[in-house]
């Protein structure tokens, strides 16, 4: 949707028109839910070099396996699952109803929410405009897409995909700065999903609460990488830059900073210096690299380092490449000794540095953990069982990956969700469904039971029934 209209008015209109739409059909069939699927899967594997194109052009330099593996792929299967799946998740759940309510009969049946807000950020943003709306619509619902400013080609090409795969009414993209996004969040939806900063998570609850609007909000925060005490080492190292250098950092659930055995530092960054290497051989000229997608976040990346170099930290770049700020090219580089109270061990990096933080026992690596807000992610390595039911019992996360990195997001069977300050609820596969559906209790009694039982007057056969039902 163009802006041509005041947003508020424009806005507005795009709402009123999906929910009158809503109220003429407020129960698709699977078949129109799967019809509208099969749409988008189909728009987004038609439209592929486009959408690369696009994103290239917003980043700088985006590479186009990573866009083919990390939203397009992930797209596709969690639209697969969804035609697999959902018409058995449709159907009515039978619950049990304890004996004193029989004969009545109990069932949850999930029911369209009506009109989902979905606010995609830059990083993904194709994968994560597109991933709640599979939920939404295989759910039944209609949705409005709001593209972030930061990705301006990409959000007007999805804007005409969008536009040529659907009716307005169904589905609609809105473009537009900031004042627009604030504008969309305070609109009274049935539902509101943003994926995004944890400060800006907190603006956007503020808003949906003034309509009472529920909210899914997908954040981050710092997510840690354990190397365990029995962890193969170089497979640790190895899997960490994996999940640190797709898209440069710029990944919600990126490793954030590593805690490894004292000691280690530097094995872990001659591994990563040689693992680096050989992912992105000539890295200066290496397609395969993503820049960062503006000048206030390469500059962002240049003060975190120049502050942790000030108060007293090593930098150890990982590529022979200099930060090259006319490219916003910036490197993968390991921090050592960086002061806990600086900006690179407070914030969300969202970008290429990677502080290691060591530890002497597993008890000083699960406290430096739970010490902090509740991670999105949390990634551990290690061999031996004792010690991965440990960390899985002592931590709090949005969700752990054990001798991997950022592949649980891949699961179709897994939910993805942070917690307290890394995001609230979740969504993919099932739960996705759940979310974006009210799971209706229903409670149906038959035309002969008991019901007078529990009427006044309130006489001796009463009172033995309750003497029966609390074995008195």
């Amino acid at each position: 949707m163009k802006n041509d209209l005041p947003g508020a008015t424009a806005l507005d209109h795009l709402l009123r028109m999906q929910r009158e739409a809503y109220a003429r059909e407020p129960y698709p069939s699977w078949d129109t839910r799967a019809a509208h699927l099969k749409a988008l899967r189909a728009m987004l594997l038609d439209n592929g070099d486009a959408l690369a194109q696009a994103l290239d052009a917003d980043f700088g330099q985006r590479s186009k396996a990573e866009l083919l593996l990390s939203e397009l792929w992930l797209a596709k299967n969690e639209i697969d699952s969804a035609l697999k799946h959902g018409k058995r998740w449709m159907k009515p759940q039978r619950r049990a109803t304890g004996i004193w309510l029989r004969p009545a009969t109990a069932k949850v049946v999930p029911q369209p929410l009506g009109v989902v807000g979905i606010v995609a950020p830059w990083n993904y943003p194709i994968l994560l405009a597109v991933g709640p709306l599979i939920c939404a619509l295989a759910a039944g619902n209609r949705a409005i897409i709001k593209m972030s400013e930061y990705t301006p080609r990409t959000a007007e090409l999805v804007r005409q995909l969008i536009e040529r795969t659907f009716a307005p009414e169904q589905v609609a993209v809105v473009t537009g700065d900031a004042q627009v996004g604030a504008a969309f969040c305070g609109l009274p939806f049935d539902h509101l999903i943003f994926t995004g900063s944890t400060a800006v998570g907190r603006e956007v609850m503020r808003a949906a609460a003034a309509n009472l609007t529920p909210v899914t909000l997908e954040l981050g925060g710092k997510s840690p990488a354990i190397i365990g005490p029995h962890a193969r080492f170089e497979h640790a190292v190895d899997s960490i830059l994996a999940g640190k250098t797709l898209n440069a950092g710029q990944t919600c659930i990126a490793p954030d900073y590593v805690l490894l055995p004292r000691g280690m530092e530097q094995a872990f960054v001659e591994r990563a210096r040689a693992r680096v290497a050989r992912l992105y051989p000539d890295f200066a000229h290496n397609r395969d690299y993503t820049t960062l997608i503006s000048a206030r976040h390469f500059e962002r990346m240049n003060t975190l380092a120049d502050e942790a170099v000030a108060q007293g930290a090593a930098l150890h770049p990982l590529a022979e490449a200099k930060p090259d700020a006319a490219r916003r090219l910036f490197p993968p580089c390991v921090v050592t000794n960086a002061p806990e109270q600086g900006t690179l061990m407070q914030e969300e990096i969202f970008g290429p540095l990677l502080p290691l933080v060591p530890y002497d026992t597993l008890d000083d690596a699960l406290r430096y953990v739970n010490a902090r807000p509740r991670p999105l992610a949390l990634y551990l390595f290690d061999d031996e069982r004792r010690t991965v039911e440990r960390v899985l019992h002592e931590t709090v996360s949005g969700g752990v990956a054990v001798n991997e990195t950022l592949l649980h997001i891949a699961c179709e069977g897994l939910p993805f969700g942070g917690v307290g300050a890394s995001g609230i609820g979740a969504y993919h596969g099932y739960e996705g469904f759940t979310t974006f559906s009210k799971m209706k209790p229903i409670l149906v009694q038959p035309r002969w039971n008991a019901r007078a039982l529990l009427l006044p007057p309130y006489g001796r056969r009463f009172h033995a029934l309750m003497r029966l039902m609390f074995k008195l």
